[in-house]
């Protein structure tokens, strides 16, 4: 069987990001944001790799603050 991919939710970037989960969500609606890989219920979700790409290219200060913790 293949890998289960790591999916974060707004919650989980924000964590990684040392941000809130409210700027977590506006930066997801960003048009330089990764698109949600999936859904469920009303709560998106995104590839953690993907993400971690974008934190790194985008806000290279932000991208290992969640190691900090």
């Amino acid at each position: 069987m293949g890998d289960v991919p790591q999916l974060w939710t707004t919650k989980d970037i924000g964590a990684h990001l040392g941000i809130s989960r409210e700027r977590a969500r506006q930066l997801s609606h960003g048009d330089d944001f990764p698109a949600p890989v999936g859904q469920v219920g009303h709560i998106r979700m995104w590839s953690a790799p993907d993400v971690e790409a974008w934190a790194t290219e985008h806000r290279p200060d932000k991208a290992d603050a969640g190691d900090a913790q």
